[in-house]
């Protein structure tokens, strides 16, 4: 089990390394991933999202829960994160949006050099097979393929109408000139060849169509315990697999691509971390590094809920279920129809307040009633509009409960900290509750779930009884030059050899 890399984690980054560092056939590679091979019917199925999402039961699923949130009502909110090869991308809606050019300048002004905009948009292209070709702002040959949506639902539609009404423009394409304003998501779902239809995860992208590779060894159902430490260098990773015990050993590199959440907490097992952490839970100190799990930043979302007296969005009753079941027709002979929906078919980039100079709020529309993670069902045919805020100022952490690598995460997003936060949910909610008033959507607006009496302080009661993650934690392993970071612009880990993590928890 001698390996040049060692990848811990077969999700959205490292299928993409496994993939593309077994190109040279001279370099071996061995992933690590602790759930199955990404491949099951609920996977390639884009509206099959709906019964993976809610963890009830953990299908693919992790299922994490948070500390008890102060500002939302002290209620233990819910993080789903993929547990399969593709990681997330198997579970998540399939919304291709690569992010507003002003944030990875950002991300340059924090320290975080070769990552602005300039220096990312080539990759981002590369990565891309859009459905239209190569053009200026998409790529036509890459291994990840992008497509319009095939069937959106006529609700979608109406909700881009209604957008207009209140001043939120139409917008085509969110990964073109402009982010701002009002249209119907891409979505990373296969628009050639035997899979038309399927989700793209990284792992169908990257991993699968490679997986023969005689350089390249794919360990699933693999629990990885520590980094091997030798000397100040990482030389490998202790798993457990098929109930043995095993070390792996990395000649070059150990890349830990396991999460926001996953990452920060191997290297806290591994003895990388805060001191007072790891000596609380009674694991020797290997290299202090006060930053690693802290820094969480997660989209809080609010929604608002209606039913709907005409049947063509999803519900969850004998006729709604009976439209998915006569959708496989159409699904299986090329790749359309309902089946094919993310549920998030509608977005809304808009601003909170005037003068900005970017979007700071995101609007999903969603063709079905999706009430806490879909683990509170209603038999009614529906809708939800979704708002979050894109860049929250609140910040959180994440420890361990203790030193079982099988115990979950302690995850604490900290949601709402920063009162500026609830005031730009706020003014979100407001305008999203304008924009469902209007007209294009009366045939579908029918009885609304949690009313309130439609003051300020009605919305913020009604955010911190129900507002929750819309799955996006970044941040636990935060990229820069300062004391602070955990790696460096390289994603190396600051004072171990050897090291790196490639995964959203670098994000600063």
């Amino acid at each position: 089990m001698h390996f040049d890399y060692v990848i811990v984690g077969g999700g959205s980054a490292g299928s993409v390394l496994a993939a593309r560092l077994t190109e040279d056939p001279g370099t071996t590679v061995c992933l690590i991933e602790s759930g199955g091979a990404g491949r099951s019917f609920l996977i390639r199925t884009p509206a099959m999202v709906a019964t993976m999402v809610s963890g009830r039961p953990k299908i693919h699923n992790w299922a994490f829960r948070t500390e008890p949130q102060k500002h939302l009502n002290n209620r233990r909110c819910y993080q789903p994160r993929g547990r399969a090869l593709g990681g997330s991308s198997a579970i998540n809606a399939m919304l291709y949006v690569r992010g507003h050019p002003g944030d990875y300048d950002e991300w340059a002004d924090l320290g975080a050099d070769g990552w602005d905009w300039a220096s990312v948009r080539p990759w981002f292209l590369r990565a891309e097979h859009h459905e239209g070709g190569a053009s200026d702002h998409h790529g036509g040959a890459g291994p990840l393929q992008v497509r319009r949506q095939p069937s959106p639902q006529r609700a979608s539609r109406a909700f881009v109408q209604a957008a207009g009404l209140v001043q939120i423009p139409e917008n085509d394409d969110f990964n073109g000139p402009s982010q701002l304003g009002a249209g119907l998501f891409d979505v990373t779902q296969f628009h050639s060849g035997p899979l038309r239809g399927q989700r793209c995860s990284a792992a169908a992208a990257y991993l699968h169509p490679v997986m023969a590779r005689p350089n390249l060894t794919v360990l699933t159902g693999a629990l990885a315990e520590r980094i091997v430490l030798e000397d100040g260098r990482a030389t490998g990773i202790i798993l457990h697999h098929k109930r043995r015990r095993l070390t792996v050993t990395a000649r070059r590199e150990v890349i830990l691509s396991a999460g926001a959440f996953g990452s920060p907490q191997l290297l806290m097992l591994s003895g990388i971390g805060p001191e007072d952490e790891l000596r609380a839970h009674g694991i020797p100190v290997a290299h202090a590094l006060e930053g690693v799990g802290r820094n969480l930043q997660d989209h809080l979302d609010h929604t608002i809920f209606y039913t709907s007296p005409r049947p063509d969005v999803v519900g969850f009753n004998p006729a709604g279920l009976m439209r998915l079941v006569k959708a496989w027709k159409p699904y299986s002979a090329d790749g359309t129809g309902l089946l094919t929906t993310p549920g998030a078919e509608g977005c809304a980039f808009f601003n909170s307040r005037p003068g900005l100079s970017r979007p700071d709020l995101q609007a999903h529309f969603v063709v079905a009633i999706v009430d806490d993670h879909m683990r509170r069902m209603h038999l009614a045919d529906g809708w939800s509009l979704h708002v979050c805020v894109l860049r929250p100022e609140s910040r959180g952490h994440v420890g361990l409960y203790d030193a079982n690598p099988a115990s979950p995460p302690r995850i604490d997003p900290n949601f709402l900290s920063d009162p500026r936060d609830l005031d730009t949910l706020t003014a979100g909610v407001r305008q999203m509750e304008a924009l469902v008033a209007a007209p294009p959507l009366a045939p579908w607006r029918g009885k609304r779930l949690y009313p309130h009496d439609g003051s300020d302080a009605g919305i913020a009661a009604d955010i911190r009884a129900r507002a929750d993650t819309i799955y996006h934690p970044v941040g636990t392993c935060r990229m820069g030059r300062d004391a602070d970071a955990v790696v460096d612009p390289a994603c190396r880990v600051r004072g171990i050899d050897g090291l790196r993590v490639i995964d959203a928890s670098i994000m600063p």
